[in-house]
């Protein structure tokens, strides 16, 4: 099935799509920093670029756009009725690189902590910042 979008409509759209500060990212770096969290973000040197990194905890924090990252089960996970093959060879590669990283920062010692888009929803995001904080904060 053809894109319903000229080549250069698609282009366009797609460049618009941002790989960091996006508004969960945002959100998140907010709320850590509002209770005494400090990090780096995007370290270059290490595995995956993960978007937020505790040196002090020894963690980074992925954020993962639901879409993108194949979060299965998720309401914003739906995959394409167009060019479905290319979508599902993009999404699986993310899919894999995603845990070639956590293998990776995992061997460093790296605590890793993985959070969705659909969980910073206006629902949930109190639950999830619940949480991040017991993960986070060795008890």
């Amino acid at each position: 099935m053809a894109d319903v979008h000229s080549k250069e409509t698609r282009s366009y759209n797609m460049s618009r799509i941002k790989s960091k500060d996006t508004k969960p990212e945002l959100l998140v770096r907010k709320f850590l920093h509002k209770n005494g969290f400090r990090y780096r973000l995007h370290v270059k040197d290490m595995p995956g670029k993960p978007d937020i990194v505790l040196p002090k905890y020894k963690t980074v924090i992925f954020i993962h756009g639901c879409f993108w990252h194949g979060h299965v089960g998720c309401r914003y996970y739906v995959v394409p009725k167009t060019r479905t093959e290319w979508w599902l060879n993009k999404i699986n590669g993310n899919i894999a690189t995603d845990s070639k990283t956590e293998t990776l920062l995992k061997a460093e010692g790296w605590k890793i902590i993985n959070l969705w888009e659909c969980e910073l929803k206006k629902t949930t995001i109190d639950a999830t910042f619940s949480n991040l904080l017991v993960t986070i904060t060795p008890q």
